[in-house]
């Protein structure tokens, strides 16, 4: 059966209240917006997140840690911190939400893989036989202001423009065509999960219900169903 819901979410260890610490109000809007459309992923029989980092797939049991941004306190899963600050970040949305209690797995893609390869990644998750919730982790151009993580590129808000159009259209062609070359350069670790979601779209429409970018840095959040 094909996917029956997925969410779209950034990851920005600063969405961990004890992480922002001082400042974690200022991102109120975007940690609601990720909550409600991870909410929306609690009808699946199984949930999948999908993040960057290197290729590899973990169980449900496999741990995150916040220790490196300041909040060791904070752990996500029962087993060792293994996984990467994308799926980590998705464990600890799902661990907020109504969908805490649904069986899970990562899938972590690597930032290189290309488009092809991805778009397949997606088709062959939508042609399982379970009810699947996609949690896609992904954030835009690091480089949209002079306050970014790396100096401000030209071509940065059109890239996430794009992006944020294609998302709240569900639109697989437009997601699928997203140049990797032009994502590395622009620091946009979200290209290859969003190429992933791309191929399971297919009967689904979408909603964008965030698209700023708070500290330089493109961050986008959709549902679809």
């Amino acid at each position: 059966m094909p996917v029956i819901s997925a969410a779209v979410c950034p990851h920005p260890p600063l969405l961990v209240p004890e992480v922002a610490s001082g400042a974690a109000g200022e991102l109120d809007d975007l940690r609601a917006a990720c909550l409600a459309a991870v909410d929306h992923l609690s009808a699946a029989d199984r949930l999948l997140v999908v993040g960057s980092g290197d290729e590899q797939q973990y169980d449900g049991s496999a741990g995150g840690s916040f220790g490196a941004y300041g909040a060791p306190g904070v752990l996500v899963g029962t087993g060792d911190a293994v996984l990467p600050l994308s799926l980590a970040m998705g464990a600890w949305l799902l661990e907020q939400s109504k969908a805490v209690g649904l069986p899970r797995s990562y899938l972590a893609v690597s930032p290189d893989t290309p488009p092809a390869q991805c778009l397949a990644l997606g088709r062959e998750i939508a042609a399982g036989n379970d009810r699947v919730g996609l949690l896609v982790m992904g954030d835009g151009s690091a480089r949209r202001s002079e306050h970014s993580p790396v100096h401000l590129h030209p071509r940065a808000e059109v890239f996430d423009t794009t992006v944020a159009t294609a998302l709240g259209r569900a639109d697989s062609v437009v997601l699928a065509a997203l140049d990797p070359d032009l994502a590395a350069e622009l620091q946009a670790a979200g290209r290859a999960p969003w190429q992933v979601l791309a191929g399971v779209l297919e009967g689904l429409s979408g909603n964008l219900s965030y698209h700023a970018a708070p500290y330089g840095v493109g961050y986008f959040v959709a549902t679809f169903s």
